[in-house]
């Protein structure tokens, strides 16, 4: 709607000078509800009344009456408020967490495809008391490298890759410089840690470059592909395992070469929107210098330290791929659901070959971006990873079999964090698979 100035002016008396103009006045529709005491709540929208997607971020327990407004954009949008019964998890965290004297510790427990149980207790930084909320951001390290791997199989079904690409076929331009242990290196081989990639780059020097690149991440992807590869491989390529975050980086590398988009757009596009993930993104969460979100800690002795967000609290930005991704416990509990569905080839986002393909392990246990063992509790084949960029930790453990999941996520690495997460991941194992 578009109204004249002139309609305006006798309320405008300082601003009689004005030429004539409009004002643009766009529409927007407003939706209230109310919250209730132990319910999990997610306002859901849709335009087809069959596909529906969260449109705001989740409420947890008795609040205000919730309003929210969204623009009216030319669509007939619907919206509903879905409900379901949640336990309360903090009560237990909360003596967990002390006894380790971690900031803060969540964990959200799926189970059929929904959260069963969520909660969070602490802080978000060290020294303050300002509390963690449900709907708080979490940096997940190296759990990103499942997403990524979800990421290339979705562009291997549509015919943009192949598990066999070469790198050095997207990459000619690097044959000059390239070490010819690299030639037979394909996109699965970075996938599963066997191409042949250096576990630690710090010191090839290749590190430091990263850490002081000025350019973008797309750009310090391709210096550390180029740099990589003048090395000889550490095994000859498709052998064996040796854990790399540089193979990951180099798979974003890869696929945005192919593509001629950047990773983080297409995962976003592929994976995250698909999957409800609207708080995803990358990089540690928080604004430097405010405490709007988490910060990371790492440990003094007993005591954990608060790490301030900027270039010193994360990786180099060219590790997006293989470590960067953050997101609310609810949304990443959206995503374990989603593996959770896949690992029994029941989710439609991918083909359950391709899923197949996503958890059969290569070497030592790995697959791509999980690792996979037998548990009794799980009865039969349960996934495993954890996530640390060395300052916040995530553990996850699917049980497909059992058709449950449980996610535990700290702001904090180190021993303490670990214990803790081990300690919460036994204790829903026995109180959700006697």
């Amino acid at each position: 709607m578009k109204i004249p100035t002139a309609a305006i002016a006798p309320l405008l008396a300082a601003s009689w000078w004005l030429p004539a103009q409009t004002v643009d006045i766009n529409g927007a529709v407003q939706v209230e509800f109310d919250t209730t005491t132990g319910k999990f709540q997610v306002l859901e929208k849709t335009v087809d009344l069959v596909d529906w997607s969260p449109a705001a971020p989740a409420f947890f327990g008795g609040s205000p009456r919730v309003h929210q407004f969204f623009p009216a954009d030319g669509q007939q949008t619907f919206y509903r408020v879905v409900s379901s019964d949640v336990l309360d998890l903090a009560p237990q965290l909360a003596p967990i967490r002390t006894t380790h004297n971690l900031p803060a510790l969540g964990c959200a427990v799926v189970i059929s495809n929904r959260i069963v149980a969520l909660g969070v207790a602490g802080i978000r930084k060290q020294g303050v008391t300002e509390s963690v909320t449900i709907n708080d951001r979490w940096h997940h390290g190296s759990m990103t490298k499942s997403a990524t791997a979800v990421l290339a199989a979705k562009l291997v079904e549509e015919g943009v890759l192949t598990w066999t690409t070469r790198l050095a076929d997207v990459f000619p331009e690097h044959a000059g410089t390239r070490h010819p242990s690299w030639d037979t290196v394909t996109l699965e081989m970075l996938v599963t840690h066997s191409a042949g990639a250096p576990g630690n780059l710090v010191p090839s020097g290749i590190w430091a470059q990263l850490q002081n690149h000025p350019g973008t991440d797309q750009e310090q992807r391709l210096l550390e592909t180029r740099e990589v590869t003048r090395l000889a491989t550490r095994y000859t390529p498709g052998t064996q395992y040796e854990y790399a975050n540089a193979g990951y980086a180099m798979t974003g590398a890869l696929i945005e070469k192919v593509t001629g988009r950047p990773y983080r757009d297409l995962i976003r596009e592929k994976v995250f929107e698909p999957l409800g993930m609207a708080t995803a993104g990358f990089g540690v969460p928080a604004t430097p210098r405010y405490v709007d979100q988490p910060w990371g800690h790492t440990f003094s002795g007993n005591t954990p330290v608060p790490v301030a967000p900027g270039n010193t609290s994360d990786n180099p930005a060219a590790h997006a791929p293989s470590g960067g991704m953050h997101c609310s416990l609810v949304d990443y509990a959206r995503y374990i659901a989603f593996h959770t569905a896949g690992a029994r080839g029941e989710h439609p986002l991918l083909q359950p070959a391709t899923f197949e393909k996503l958890y059969t392990p290569v070497h030592s246990n790995y697959a791509m971006g999980w690792l996979s063992l037998d548990r009794p509790w799980g009865k039969g084949r349960v996934l495993t990873h954890t996530g640390s960029n060395n300052m916040w930790l995530t553990t996850v453990w699917i049980a497909p079999n059992r058709h449950w999941a449980v996610v535990v996520v700290t702001n904090s690495a180190g021993d303490p964090a670990t214990t803790a997460s081990s300690q919460v991941v036994n204790a829903m194992i026995a109180q959700y698979l006697p």
